[in-house]
C-alpha cells in the first residue's frame, strides 16, 4: 500500500521496541468517550470507539532502536523515547511535572479545554487519556476537536497552489479582521471553507457596515450635537429602550455558554445581535430629528447614552477576538481599559453621565470586493506550483571508447565580452579567457541569452576543435550547452574553479 498523506510506498519494517499496554484502560475511555461530555462534539466519540476500541485497542510502540536522536529510555540506552510518548508529555512536563524549572503544574493542570485538529483526535483522546490515567493524574476537563480551513471546498495546500499568505491577507485587512472572519465561519467539529470572497463579504458586512459604521455614527453624532461631551440631563423611554438594553445586558451570559461549548463562531453571532439592534435603535429613535427640537435634546443624550454602553458592552467582549481593534473603540467612546472589562460587561450606566468621545480613524475601511477578489486570485496564481514540463531525454548516441573521450579537450573560459553577430539572429560572438592567449567563439545562443546575461560567466568551452566561420565570423571551439523543455541552456561553471581548468 501508499501512505494516504504523502503517497510514498509502505515498506516492512522490523526493530526492538517496548509498548505501552494499552488494553486495561479500553473500558475507561470508552465510558469516558460515550458517557461523558470530555469529548466535544460528542458526535466524534462513536467513530473513534468503533475504530479503535471495540475492534482491541492494540498496544502502543513507544521506543525505537534503528536510529539514536531523541530521548534516551533511562533503562535501556539503545533505546529511544518515540512519539507519542515524548510529544504529549510536554503538556505537563512544561508546567513543570517532575522537574523543578517550572512551577506551574498545581496552577494550570488539569486543562479547562485542551483543542487539537481532527487529524491527531485519535492521539489524544485516546493515547494521552490513558498516559495521564497510567500516571493516575486528572484528565483535562474537555477535549475541542476543530476541523479544518479548506480552500474553496479544498484542503489548503502549497502543492496546490490554494494558499493565501496570511500575513498578505493581514497586511491588506488587519490581523484582527482575519481572526474574526475564521472565527465566525468555523463550527466545532466541522471544516471551514475559506474564499476571498466571502471573507470581504464578511469584513464588509459585520465589520465595516455593522460595528464599525455603529461606533462611527455615535461618535460623529455625539460630537455633533453635543460638541463631544453627553450633558448630565438625560431622559430615558422604557418602551423604547428596554429591547436594546436587555439584549446587551444579557448577552455576556448568553457568551458565556457558548465559550464553555467551544462554539465560538456562535459566541461572535450573540455579540453581533447586539450590534445589529443597536443600529436598529438609531433608526427608530432616529437623533437627527430629535436635534432639530431644543427640548427633546436630554431625550437626544438618552438615546446616545444608551448606544455608547450597548458599544461598550459589545466591544468588551469582542476584545479576545479583536484584541487590536477593540481598544480603539474604547478610546472613541470615552472609556479607560480598566473599565472595559469582564465584570462590567454584565452592567449598565458604567460610562460616566457627562462621558467625552473622541473622532478616531476608520475602523474597518469598506472594500471593493471584485477589484480585491481580482488582485488575490492574481496573488494565489502567482504563488501556484509552476506545471512541470514533459521531458523525454533524446536517444543515446553511439559507444565510443575512452581514447575517443580523450580526444575532446574540455576547458573552463570566462567571458570577456559578447555581441550579437550581424546578419544573424541564432549567433553571438564571444571573446573568452581560456587561461591560455584568449580566443574568440561563436555560438548559436542568441536567441535564449542576451549579450550582457553572459558576461562574467564561466562556460565549458570544446578547446580542440577546428576553427570554423560562421556567417563570416571565426569560431575556435564551441560552448557545451543542454536542449530543454525551455529551450537551450549553456552550462556555467562555479566561480571559483580558474579560467583553463581542464574538464575530465
Amino acid at each position: 500500500g501508499k501512505c494516504p498523506d504523502c503517497g510514498r510506498e509502505v515498506t516492512d519494517a522490523k526493530e526492538e521496541a517496548y509498548f505501552f499496554k494499552m488494553s486495561p484502560f479500553a473500558e475507561r475511555l470508552e465510558k469516558l468517550l460515550t458517557e461523558t461530555d470530555y469529548l466535544m462534539p460528542k458526535t466524534r466519540a462513536v467513530e473513534l470507539v468503533n475504530n479503535f476500541i471495540k475492534p482491541g485497542l492494540e498496544d502502543l510502540c513507544v521506543s525505537r532502536t534503528s536510529f539514536t536522536w531523541g530521548i534516551p529510555v533511562t533503562f535501556d540506552k539503545k533505546h529511544v523515547v518515540y512519539v507519542w510518548i515524548d510529544a504529549l508529555s510536554n503538556y505537563i512536563s512544561a508546567l513543570g511535572y517532575m522537574n523543578e524549572k517550572y512551577d506551574d503544574f498545581e496552577k494550570y493542570w488539569p486543562a479547562d479545554v485542551h483543542m487539537v485538529a481532527k487529524d491527531i483526535m485519535r492521539f489524544h483522546a485516546i493515547i494521552w487519556p490513558a498516559m495521564l490515567m497510567a500516571l493516575d493524574l486528572p484528565l483535562p476537563k474537555h477535549l475541542a476537536v476543530h476541523g479544518w480551513i479548506t480552500f474553496n471546498g479544498q484542503k489548503m495546500s502549497k502543492s496546490l497552489g490554494n494558499v493565501v499568505d496570511p500575513f498578505v491577507l493581514g497586511e491588506r485587512y488587519g490581523c484582527d479582521a482575519i481572526r474574526y472572519h475564521i472565527l465566525r465561519e468555523m463550527a466545532l467539529g466541522s471544516d471551514s471553507s475559506f474564499s476571498n470572497e466571502i471573507m470581504i463579504n464578511r469584513i464588509n458586512s459585520d465589520l465595516a457596515n455593522d460595528l464599525g459604521n455603529l461606533v462611527s455614527r455615535t461618535v460623529a453624532m455625539v460630537i455633533k450635537y453635543f460638541d463631544g461631551t453627553l450633558p448630565a440631563e438625560k431622559v430615558f423611554d422604557d418602551t423604547a429602550d428596554s429591547e436594546l438594553k436587555e439584549m446587551a445586558l444579557s448577552v455576556r451570559e448568553k457568551v458565556d455558554g457558548f465559550i464553555d461549548k467551544v462554539q465560538i463562531n456562535l459566541a461572535l453571532e450573540e455579540i453581533f445581535k447586539v450590534v445589529s439592534r443597536a443600529n436598529k435603535y438609531i433608526d427608530e429613535t432616529a437623533p437627527w430629528v430629535l436635534a432639530k427640537d431644543e427640548s427633546l435634546k436630554p431625550r437626544l443624550a438618552g438615546v446616545l447614552y444608551n448606544l455608547l454602553e450597548a458599544i461598550r458592552i459589545a466591544s468588551t467582549l469582542l476584545f479576545p477576538y479583536m484584541p487590536s481593534t477593540m481598544p480603539k473603540i474604547w478610546e472613541q467612546i470615552g472609556i479607560s481599559a480598566d473599565d472595559a472589562n469582564y465584570e462590567n460587561a454584565g452592567l449598565w450606566n458604567v460610562l460616566p453621565a457627562d462621558v467625552t468621545v473622541h473622532k478616531g480613524e476608520v475602523l474597518f475601511p469598506r472594500i471593493d470586493v471584485a477589484k480585491e477578489i481580482e488582485e488575490l486570485n492574481a496573488l494565489i496564481l502567482a504563488n501556484a506550483p509552476k506545471e512541470e514540463k514533459t521531458f523525454d531525454a533524446p536517444e543515446l548516441a553511439p559507444e565510443i571508447t575512452i581514447e575517443d573521450f580523450q580526444k575532446s579537450d574540455l576547458r573552463v573560459a570566462k567571458v570577456i565580452s559578447a555581441e550579437k553577430v550581424k546578419k544573424s539572429k541564432k549567433l553571438l560572438c564571444l571573446q573568452l579567457d581560456d587561461g591560455m592567449s584568449g580566443r574568440q567563439v561563436v555560438s548559436g545562443i542568441a536567441e535564449y541569452y542576451k549579450p550582457e546575461e553572459l558576461v562574467g560567466k564561466k562556460v565549458q568551452i570544446v578547446a580542440n576543435l577546428k576553427p570554423v566561420k560562421l556567417c563570416g565570423v571565426e569560431s575556435n571551439g564551441m560552448i557545451c550547452a543542454c536542449d530543454t523543455p525551455d529551450g537551450v541552456k549553456v552550462l556555467f561553471v562555479d566561480d571559483s574553479i580558474p579560467a583553463g581548468a581542464k574538464i575530465r
